[in-house]
C-alpha cells in the first residue's frame, strides 16, 4: 500500500490536549480491535422521529502507517443543516480547520446544554490498523482498503437508520468513482436522496461536520495508542513522539525505525502492510525464516475412516487389525 497524496504534517497531528470524546474506547484502542461508538439520538429528533433529516460522512486517517482509520458520521433536521453547522459554527473540512479548533467543536458537540447537542447525532466507526492489514494481507482474496472503508460506511449508515431516524437526504466523500459508489449506495438505501462526491466535506456542512467528527477520534485514538509505550522506557523504547503518523512525517518514520523489534516489528498500532512497514522490516531482517504451514490437497488429506477401512490388498491385515478394535462385529461371531 502506497501512501495517497502528502498530507499537511501541521494539520493532521494533533494537539497535546485534544478533546477525549466518548467515541475514544481505550481498552479496544491498545488491544488493537475494532469497533463503533453512537452518540444518543438528539432530543429535538426524539420529540419527533418523523422530522427529515440530513446525513454525513467522512473519514480521517486513511494513508498514516500508524494509527487507525476512521469513519465519522453525522446527522441533525434537514431544517438546521446549514444554518446550524455553516452559519452558526463554520465547520468545514477537518483538513482546513487547525487542529485546536476541530477540537473545541467536537467538545461542544458532545458538551449537553449546546445547540450542536441538541440538534446533531453522530457516530464513528474505528477501523484499527491490526484490522486493516489483517484484511489486506489475506494469503486467499484481499479485503482492500476500499471495501474495508465502503462496508464501514454502509454499516454506520445502516445503524442510524435502524434507531428510527427519518434519513433523507445522505452525502458523502467519494471512495474510489463517485458514481459506482453511489450506484451502489442507491441500492442499498433506494427512498433516500444519495449525493457522493469529491472534496464532499467542503462542500456539504454535514460531511465537514463528520470529517471533524473522525479527525478528532483519531487524534485522541493515536495519542492513546502512544501512551501505552510511556511506561516501556526501562524496555528501550524511544517515547519521544511518533508525530501525525504519516510516512512522510520524519518524527513517524524515526520512531519506527527506533522502536522496531527484529523479529515482530511494532505493536498493533503499525499497518504492517504499508510499504514503509514491508521496507523496514525487510532491510533490518532478523535473519529468521517462517514457513507456515498449508493445508493438503483435500484428494491427498487422510481422512478419518482411512483407519478404519482398506483401500489396497497390502495392508489388509492392517485394516482388520483397526475395525476389530472394539471387538467384532456381532453377526461375525454369530456365524
Amino acid at each position: 500500500m502506497n501512501e495517497p497524496n502528502t498530507p499537511d504534517i501541521a494539520q493532521e497531528t494533533a494537539t497535546e490536549d485534544v478533546f477525549r470524546a466518548p467515541s475514544i474506547h481505550e481498552q479496544d484502542i491498545i488491544h488493537g480491535t475494532s469497533y463503533t461508538h453512537h452518540s444518543p439520538v438528539p432530543k429535538t429528533i426524539t420529540a419527533d422521529m418523523l422530522i427529515e433529516c440530513v446525513l454525513g460522512v467522512d473519514e480521517a486517517g486513511r494513508g498514516p502507517v500508524l494509527g487507525p482509520m476512521v469513519y465519522g458520521l453525522l446527522y441533525l433536521p434537514l431544517v438546521s443543516h446549514r444554518s446550524l453547522l455553516a452559519e452558526a459554527h463554520h465547520f468545514d473540512d477537518s483538513k482546513v480547520l487547525t487542529p485546536a479548533v476541530r477540537s473545541s467543536l467536537m467538545q461542544t458537540l458532545c458538551t449537553p446544554g449546546t445547540d450542536l447537542y441538541r440538534d446533531c447525532g453522530w457516530a464513528t466507526r474505528v477501523m484499527s490498523a491490526r484490522d486493516i492489514s489483517a484484511g489486506m494481507l489475506k494469503p486467499a482474496g484481499t479485503y482492500n482498503l476500499n471495501a474495508q472503508a465502503m462496508d464501514a460506511t454502509i454499516e454506520l449508515i445502516k445503524e442510524v437508520f435502524a434507531k428510527g431516524v427519518n434519513v433523507k437526504e445522505i452525502y458523502i466523500d467519494t471512495i474510489g468513482s463517485p458514481s459506482v459508489y453511489q450506484k451502489k449506495l442507491e441500492r442499498i438505501f433506494p427512498t433516500t436522496m444519495i449525493t457522493v462526491a469529491k472534496k464532499a466535506d467542503s462542500l456539504y456542512p454535514c460531511v465537514s461536520a463528520a470529517s471533524v467528527c473522525a479527525k478528532v477520534t483519531r487524534d485522541a485514538a493515536l495519542e492513546v495508542c502512544y501512551r501505552s509505550y510511556e511506561y516501556e522506557e526501562d524496555l528501550g523504547v524511544v517515547v519521544e513522539g511518533w508525530g501525525s503518523g504519516y510516512p512522510s512525517d520524519a518524527r513517524c518514520t524515526t520512531w519506527l525505525k527506533g522502536n522496531m523489534d527484529p523479529f515482530f516489528g511494532w505493536g498493533s498500532e503499525c499497518r504492517f502492510s504499508w510499504g514503509t512497514a514491508k521496507d523496514l522490516l525487510e532491510a533490518h531482517a532478523s535473519g529468521y525464516k517462517i514457513d507456515w504451514p498449508t493445508p493438503d490437497n483435500d484428494e491427498q488429506a487422510m481422512r478419518v475412516t482411512d483407519f478404519f477401512i482398506s483401500t489396497s490388498d497390502d495392508n489388509e491385515g492392517e485394516s482388520n487389525e483397526l475395525s476389530s478394535w472394539f471387538g467384532r462385529p456381532a453377526t461375525e461371531a454369530m456365524f
